[in-house]
């Protein structure tokens, strides 16, 4: 019997062996499809150390695994070139707060809704945007994914001072622990965060967390261009008011919708909202977030861009983005103008190719327009434009080292084979 032929019943019996490490085990569907792949299990561990030994036994079996939690992000990334398993995490929830050290643990699966209503009945909050609704605390660090708050709170990686991730060969990894003045191996969740299940599959995170401010109002103001943006974007940057978040948002190729959240104290933050009332014209100031606050443009089959900037030149993309759909007509524009990370959609409606084609000639405008400091990543696309030729990446600096890591920590290539930069 050839290896290969070993490999296969490996595989053929993977099941019961999977199953003897304490998970369920079903056939795959069209419903669990990634990127256009049918699994042909799908693997439901009940705990964190069953989700380590489901692993081992199917990477032993030689099958490729990605891991799932809600699902609201399953196709973003490349589509993977192996998917033999679905690892369903949903079973991985539970929130262990520790109030007094502004500190929780969340298993992989859990809602961050749910984890949001734990925190709040002591006046705490993660300062993590709920920028897709349904996601859950593993799906947000697997992708990355940070809101409007990351310009005064820093991206989720940031909030991280813990971690407990599972490995191909079985065995968990812990770093970091419940105290925020231990950060012993927060590397690892600077590692994990983004790198979309390639490296390990996250079973928990501890976050640090910080009390719900006592008030917040929102100031808006419209501006006819992207110039004008930049203008009122500026000036309160310059401000003394320290802003939450300074959010752009432009749903077509008319004019552009500032918004800057002031959260603190009731009588101070009057004063602020004042200030930044003065520098805006025609200026609205509520309690309420706005319609859209903090969510991705587009909808069902859209391509689904993400571009990051210098804060200073947001403008001169929001330009490039004026006539950027593959028919030449403007494409919608949201996200953070104070941290330099905007979101933008192409309709689904766009032939495959030329899809491909606006994000080749879209990346060549951001980099000139940037100095080259730009960058743009496809968070999601249709299975016909990833097949039309689609890099979701772009050039990705250091991907030798990023290989490397790869190699030692998923020497067989059977985690989310593919679905990373270059391939990893």
């Amino acid at each position: 019997m050839t290896g290969k032929d070993e490999q296969a019943q490996d595989a053929d019996g993977a099941p019961e062996a999977i199953g003897a490490a304490g998970a369920e085990v079903r056939p795959g569907t069209d419903r669990d499809a990634v990127g256009g792949a049918v699994p042909r299990w799908v693997v439901r561990p009940s705990d964190a150390d069953g989700c380590a030994a489901a692993l081992g036994a199917a990477a032993r079996a030689g099958l490729a695994v990605v891991p799932r939690g809600a699902g609201t992000k399953i196709g973003w990334g490349a589509p993977p070139r192996r998917c033999d398993a679905v690892l369903d995490l949903s079973a991985l929830t539970g929130v262990d707060h520790a109030a007094g050290d502004l500190v929780v643990e969340a298993g992989a699966g859990t809602p961050l809704e749910e984890l949001a209503a734990v925190l709040a009945k002591t006046g705490q909050r993660l300062p993590v945007d709920r920028v897709v609704p349904g996601s859950t605390v593993g799906g947000v660090v697997a992708t990355g994914l940070s809101g409007p708050g990351r310009m005064l709170y820093g991206p989720v990686r940031d909030l991280i001072i813990g971690m407990t991730v599972a490995g191909p060969d079985g065995a968990a990894s812990r770093s970091g622990g419940r105290v925020v003045k231990n950060v012993a191996g927060y590397d690892l969740g600077k590692l994990h965060t983004g790198a979309f299940g390639t490296l390990g599959v996250i079973t928990s995170v501890t976050f640090r967390l910080r009390p719900i401010p006592p008030a917040r109002i929102v100031v808006s103001a419209e501006a006819p261009d992207p110039a004008r943006a930049r203008e009122l974007v500026s000036s309160v940057l310059k401000s003394h008011t320290a802003p939450t978040a300074i959010e752009v948002d432009r749903p077509g190729g008319g004019r552009i919708s500032v918004q800057v959240l002031l959260e603190g104290p009731e009588d101070g933050i009057r004063a602020r909202a004042q200030e930044v009332s003065a520098l805006f014209p025609d200026a609205v100031a509520s309690p309420n977030l706005p319609v859209g606050w903090g969510t991705l443009p587009g909808g069902p089959g859209d391509t689904l861009l993400k571009l990051t900037t210098p804060p200073a030149r947001a403008a001169e993309v929001m330009d490039a983005l004026g006539d950027a759909a593959p028919d030449g007509g403007p494409l919608p524009v949201r996200g953070s103008a104070g941290s330099g990370v905007l979101y933008s959609a192409l309709p689904s409606a766009a032939a495959p190719d030329g899809a491909v084609r606006a994000v080749s000639a879209l990346r060549a405008r951001l980099g000139n327009a940037t100095g080259g400091h730009g960058s743009l990543t496809v968070l999601d696309a249709a299975p016909p434009v990833h097949a039309a030729g689609l890099d979701p990446w772009g050039e990705v600096p250091g991907l030798p080292l990023m290989r490397s890591v790869k190699h030692n920590l998923d020497p067989d290539g059977v985690l989310s084979p593919g679905r990373f930069a270059g391939g990893i």
